[in-house]
């Protein structure tokens, strides 16, 4: 890794900087904006609440501009950026401390750049057809089904057959968890924190959205813009992963990909395949900030 020193570094005016911060404030206040209207009515979403309930990220954090390493901002020695954690001041300006950041958080900038280089190295796999949403509520008893708040397309018993007439080879650990008892022993894989980096791959619905929550687990080090290009695809995979599981979303206006038919496991691979390319374009990205090349 050489994220230790930044041998070029760009000046760029507060002018300029401070476009670049207000711009990113308008995406992230648009991409976040019905989210933060239905939190503050006390409503839930079961699709696009995941991007902030499960990573964790508030979008008050994903408003906080990022210019990455090696850019220095004139005149922000004085205002409250400066305070910020993993930045120094130099002169009049502000700019990343990237020793200081991978001094902190050198293990994790480790394990991430060799899961997203191992994850980018192989070729996609894409015939799990989203099962990982079923195999959650295999034969779930009442009051076991992750979202309570929405009935299952197809019912129980029927929902139950779809998984057994299927291979499932979720090889996603943080999915793979979510199993139900009953669903653990039909996966083809037996995938273990241990073996994450040996396993993903980059068919993977769950690992494509990941590249958000590795953009986010290296902030500051990562730009915003970056982080961004990572929440908007995240956010379009989810609504994949959602339609094609077995969930009745109709009444958020979701349409399912029924994977249960041929029809719909054709569309779901095509829309999984362009994913896949898309996610490992940001993989490469996130491994560049690293210093970190593909082979």
């Amino acid at each position: 890794m050489r994220t230790e020193t930044v041998p070029d570094t760009t000046t760029l005016d507060r002018p300029t900087w401070t476009a670049l911060e207000g711009s990113h404030a308008t995406r992230v206040d648009a991409a976040t904006a019905a989210h933060r209207s239905r939190r503050g009515r006390g409503e839930a979403h079961p699709v696009e609440d995941f991007l902030f309930s499960y990573y964790g990220t508030t979008p008050s954090q994903l408003r906080r501009w990022h210019p990455g390493p090696g850019v220095r901002l004139e005149g922000a020695a004085a205002l409250e950026r400066a305070t910020w954690k993993h930045y120094r001041v130099v002169g009049d300006a502000v700019e990343l401390d990237v020793a200081a950041f991978v001094a902190a958080r050198g293990r994790a900038v480790e394990f991430i750049r060799r899961l997203l280089s191992a994850t980018a190295s192989r070729p996609a796999r894409l015939g799990c057809f989203g099962l990982h949403e079923w195999a959650m509520v295999y034969r779930a008893g009442e009051g076991d089904v992750r979202h309570q708040q929405v009935p299952l397309r197809l019912g129980q018993s029927a929902t139950d057959e779809v998984v057994e007439r299927h291979q499932i080879t979720c090889s996603h650990f943080d999915a793979f968890r979510f199993f139900t008892p009953d669903a653990l022993s039909r996966n083809a894989i037996q995938p273990t924190r241990e073996s994450q980096v040996e396993l993903e791959q980059p068919g993977c619905l769950h690992a494509g959205m990941d590249t958000y929550k590795w953009a986010t687990k290296l902030s500051p080090l990562v730009p915003s813009e970056l982080t961004m290009d990572c929440f908007d695809l995240a956010r379009e995979i989810r609504l994949l992963d959602m339609q094609a599981s077995p969930y009745d979303l109709s009444d958020y206006g979701v349409e399912p990909v029924p994977i249960e038919t041929v029809a719909g496991r054709t569309a779901y691979v095509a829309r999984q395949r362009a994913f896949a390319e898309r996610s490992n374009v940001l993989r490469h990205r996130i491994l560049e900030v690293l210093g970190t090349e593909v082979h």
